[in-house]
């Protein structure tokens, strides 16, 4: 008999806390302070903090780091608003930072 399969998912690295689906990836070619990232169209279990505009690798955005509901780890960044036409379609989308989250139930 098959095994029933559930999403695959991302966890907080800290504390398991589940984060975001691995079907929601949009490009996995995105940087972080850390190094790699991933770039999610959506993300669960977390927290916005207050929004600031900063000078990233592809321009002006205002962005809010977003932390684990449960052990408050910053995981990411959300996109709130990108000054460039070229970077609009990162508003409202979700960057967590590879080396901030853990794969579960793969």
């Amino acid at each position: 008999m098959a095994e029933i399969i559930g999403p695959r998912l991302y966890s907080c690295c800290n504390c398991k806390n589940e984060v975001a689906l691995h079907d929601d990836i949009i490009s996995k070619a995105f940087q972080g302070r850390h190094g790699r990232a991933f770039l999610f169209s959506h993300a669960m279990n977390i927290v916005v903090g207050p929004k600031e505009d900063r000078q990233l690798m592809t321009g002006l955005h205002t962005v809010a780091d977003v932390h684990c509901c449960d052990c408050r780890e910053v995981v990411g960044w959300k996109y709130e608003r990108a000054y460039e036409e070229t970077q609009k379609y990162k508003e409202g989308k979700f960057v967590l930072e590879k080396s901030k989250i853990v794969k579960d139930n793969w």
